[in-house]
């Protein structure tokens, strides 16, 4: 029960990583505060504090945090998970894909965070988990909003990590390859699609892509991500590849 008494704000906690970092987190006794647009699924994750909504919109996550804060009176930790992946040719990527990327993967994060460290600023410790992407530290084809995206997600995460070190807020990201997510099946759908190749070649494809030559698995992020969580913490900035 290492995040007993702990308070976890975890966005898109409805499915895939997002889940298995609530299911991990509740686990080491941390209490739940989560939010996603699912409402069906994310009433299932069980969580003291539940708000159905978007966190690229600023009322909601407002209003998350407000519900947050007066149930529980504090916050100690807060996973940025919520994000989105698609793909598309640079010169076919439209000014709507673009800015859907960047509000998904970046901004979601950057009002989350604003929204969130104060509390933990004022209680002298916190800590700051922003699920990444290995895309936030290279490009691919096809992924040029997406990749962008991720890179500002990474940017945003080193700056807020130094600006608060000093005051006990511990900023890091979790980088992680293709993992085997509902997300991941829109890529296959893609490879698929634009290739001709079966589920099964497609899904081998990005599997080769990885070091481990597997999928990694929504356990893993959320393992690493715990990590970054515990108490114990002392690195910042830090952006680990898995």
């Amino acid at each position: 029960m290492r995040l007993q008494g702990q308070v976890a704000v975890i966005t898109g906690a409805s499915k895939g990583i997002g889940l298995a970092i609530a299911k991990l987190f509740a686990t080491e006794g941390a209490q739940l505060a989560v939010t996603a647009r699912d409402a069906k699924a994310l009433d299932a994750v069980g969580a003291k504090v539940a708000v159905t909504g978007d966190v690229t919109d600023e009322a909601h996550v407002r209003r998350f945090a407000e519900a947050t804060l007066s149930t529980f009176g504090r916050v100690d930790i807060v996973v940025n998970n919520a994000g989105n992946a698609q793909s598309e040719g640079f010169l076919k990527t439209t000014r709507e894909l673009w800015d859907r990327m960047l509000a998904v993967n970046a901004t979601s994060a950057f009002l989350v965070t604003r929204e969130f460290l104060p509390a933990m600023v004022k209680q002298g410790r916190g800590r700051v988990v922003m699920i990444a992407s290995i895309s936030s530290k290279r490009g691919a084809p096809y992924i040029a909003a997406y990749a962008a995206s991720k890179h500002a997600l990474l940017g945003l995460a080193r700056s807020v990590a130094e600006e608060f070190k000093s005051k006990g807020v511990l900023v890091n990201c979790v980088c992680p390859h293709y993992v085997d997510t509902p997300m991941t099946e829109s890529s296959i759908a893609n490879i698929m699609k634009r290739t001709g190749k079966s589920a099964e070649e497609a899904k081998a494809m990005l599997a080769a892509m990885n070091p481990q030559k597997r999928l990694i698995t929504a356990d893993e992020v959320a393992a690493k991500a715990l990590e970054y969580a515990l108490p114990g913490c002392t690195v910042t900035g830090e952006a680990f590849d898995l």
